[in-house]
């Protein structure tokens, strides 16, 4: 699961970074012609770059930017750089890291070797001109090479562009981009320089960072990422609505992690994170996870299944439902018969396995229908059909009746185009659900017969109409009413409204066969997590309900004996900030710091009492005083109190309600 999620990250972004390096290509051979055209010396002058729209998840763009880095040092040039903005504060800073991420771009190791003794006299003084003279002495050290030495795709260009790329340009400071540009602009002829700007809000912060005459010296171009809601719905597509793999998240924790997603971060990364959690959750705490993975592993693994394993497998819920529903004999053999019950553990796993490829199949075609319904009752990603078919038999809800209700309202050449989608689908399976293939096929030729009999139907309209066309204007209303309440009376629906009604009680019927719930399947315990209430401790944290519990009850995580008390007690024995703690629990809105630090000398006096000898009372009293004073200031650094001025001698008591 983990390379085919590496395959289809790089899969996902190979198209926006094919049209990135064709970009850069153009760019730098229009740096590499000689031309006495006007209107190209003038764009000569513009410094190419390329506006790179990432959207907002910001944690994905590390990993995009360096696949990024990785493709153009491989097909453009050696020489590329990344610099982002908490690095960059001033011009200063900004030659610093530009020239020293260069240093390390060298073609050869030799020439490296050789540029390594004056790395540390160019970076204290940084200029245009230095980085001009660098980039002249490099690239005909590297042109005087032999032809028959190996090189890499970029090295064989002639003085490869530097590509500079600024990772979150909403974060530069608008006086270092501009400086930046004007002096590199004037060194382009012997620097050649394109930008990439990082950007992940809009393209217009361009033109409200730089004004119209800094813009003027860059030749944009505008290059869009694939959304990240398009990016989850293939990452779903193919990690989880597939038979490939095994594993499945059950409907609430697939609602936490996409929730988490939606309406947090928007990062992919987070997401495949909170699936690799749920994965090593569900091997952890589910014993029959052995079972899951492909079919015939697993039928060898059940053949292996121990005494305590096969209890396991009859204290099942599924399990024990489905023997329930069986007949006397057979429930008994499935509770005293280990071989048996192995036998049949096979048989169900199967079924288990056939069960989601037919399941996947039928879900796809319907969100073929459902999704370009007119408010998309059912939703228009498939992830929110998958999510109700998960929770509760769909064919139960008022959406799916609504959905049915307006799928019967469909013209034939939308009905069409949607059974060709479908037919596809089936088509592109190896196994093939039934004869549903076949039945598709026989609605479409159906459906193309009907054109014939539709022009046959409008013919005989049109003759039945000749007969009123010579009449007066009162008879004629009078014919149309007489019409009008005839086709009422006794309306027979059309040839086509009859072949749709099939179509519809088709697409019902393969619902309801096929689209069940997970939970009602035997033994899907083995291959669903449904652990969401760890998953939504681990990923939805809440900081200050694990701070009241940790300074509230200390056993809970330091499991020492000691520290074990009633409700309501305080421990002599426990941290200063923990005795300090809940004693400010016990106060209103305003704590008097005297009062506070006598209640905790009392109680930490008590703890020390066997130790009472070893120093005098002054000393005691001193050393207890700085610590309630360290104690004080770490539940101020953490929010519990402030101090006030209300009161000298006060604090502030900030949270209520036990947290």
């Amino acid at each position: 699961m983990k390379s085919e999620t590496e395959r289809l990250q790089e899969e996902l972004n190979k198209n926006l970074f094919d049209s990135l390096i064709e970009f850069l290509q153009k760019s730098y051979s229009g740096f590499q012609k000689n031309s006495r055209d006007w209107g190209y010396q003038i764009k000569l002058r513009e410094i190419p770059t390329a506006a790179l729209v990432l959207g907002v998840n910001v944690t994905d763009h590390d990993l995009t930017f360096r696949s990024l880095r990785e493709a153009l040092q491989n097909n453009v040039t050696p020489y590329v750089v990344s610099l982002q903005a908490r690095e960059c504060p001033d011009m200063k800073h900004f030659l610093q890291k530009l020239v020293s991420q260069l240093m390390d771009c060298c073609i050869d190791v030799e020439s490296k070797e050789e540029e390594n003794v004056q790395i540390t006299q160019k970076i204290t003084h940084c200029s245009m001109d230095s980085l001009s003279s660098w980039y002249m002495n490099v690239t005909q050290k590297t042109d005087s090479k032999k032809p028959g030495k190996k090189r890499t795709s970029s090295s064989q260009w002639q003085s490869p562009p530097v590509v500079l790329i600024l990772k979150d340009m909403e974060s530069f400071t608008t006086k270092v981009l501009q400086d930046f540009i004007i002096i590199s602009s004037q060194h382009l002829h012997e620097f050649p320089l394109i930008l990439i700007f990082g950007i992940a809000t809009s393209p217009i912060i361009i033109h409200r960072l730089l004004p119209h005459a800094i813009s003027s010296l860059l030749c944009i171009e505008l290059f869009q990422s694939l959304s990240c809601k398009e990016h989850l719905t293939t990452v779903l597509d193919k990690l989880l609505l597939t038979t490939q793999f095994p594993f499945k998240l059950s409907e609430k924790v697939l609602q936490i992690l996409i929730n988490i997603f939606l309406y947090h971060d928007f990062s992919i990364q987070n997401f495949i994170k909170g699936l690799q959690l749920s994965l090593l959750e569900h091997f952890c705490s589910q014993s029959l996870s052995v079972l899951c993975c492909n079919l015939p592993e697993a039928k060898r693994r059940i053949s292996f299944l121990s005494d305590n394993q096969c209890e396991n497998v009859r204290r099942l819920p599924s399990f024990r439902r489905y023997v329930e529903k069986q007949a006397a004999e057979k429930q008994v053999a499935l509770l005293t018969s280990e071989r048996f019950l192995k036998e049949e553990t096979q048989s169900l796993l199967e079924n288990l396995h056939v069960y989601h490829t037919n399941y996947f199949l039928v879900l796809r075609c319907f969100h073929h229908f459902t999704s370009s319904l007119p408010k998309c009752p059912l939703g228009r990603q498939i992830r929110e059909l998958y999510c109700t078919c998960l929770e509760k038999n769909i064919w139960e809800s008022e959406e799916y009746a609504s959905a049915l209700q307006l799928l019967r309202m469909l013209a034939k050449d939308e009905l069409t185009t949607i059974l060709q989608k479908c037919l596809d689908v089936f088509r592109a399976s190896e196994k093939q659900l039934g004869n549903t293939a076949k039945r598709i096929e026989e609605f479409l030729a159906q459906f193309q017969s009907l054109d014939a009999q539709a022009k046959e139907e409008e013919d005989t309209s049109g003759s039945q109409s000749k007969g009123l066309q010579k009449t007066d204007l009162y008879h004629l209303q009078k014919a149309l009413l007489e019409m009008k309440e005839l086709r009422r009376t006794s309306k027979k629906p059309t040839k086509f409204e009859v072949l749709r009604e099939k179509v519809v009680n088709f697409i019902d019927t393969l619902v309801r066969e096929h689209l069940l719930p997970p939970d009602t399947q035997p033994l899907h315990e083995a291959l669903y997590c449904s652990a969401a209430h760890s998953i939504r401790e681990r990923l939805n944290a809440a900081p200050r309900m694990a701070l009241h519990t940790a300074l509230n009850n200390p056993y809970y995580y330091l499991k020492n004996e000691a520290l074990k008390s009633e409700e309501g007690c305080i421990p002599s024995v426990a941290p200063d900030i923990c005795i300090a703690y809940k004693l400010h629990l016990e106060c209103s809105r305003l704590i008097n710091l005297v009062d506070w630090s006598e209640a905790f000398a009392t109680v930490v006096t008590a703890a020390e009492q066997m130790d009472a000898n070893s120093m005098t009372s002054e000393e005691r009293d001193e050393m207890i005083h700085a610590r309630f004073i360290r104690a004080v200031s770490e539940l101020e650094l953490l929010g519990f109190i402030k101090p006030t001025k209300q009161k000298t001698d006060h604090v502030a008591r900030l949270t209520w309600g036990g947290c």
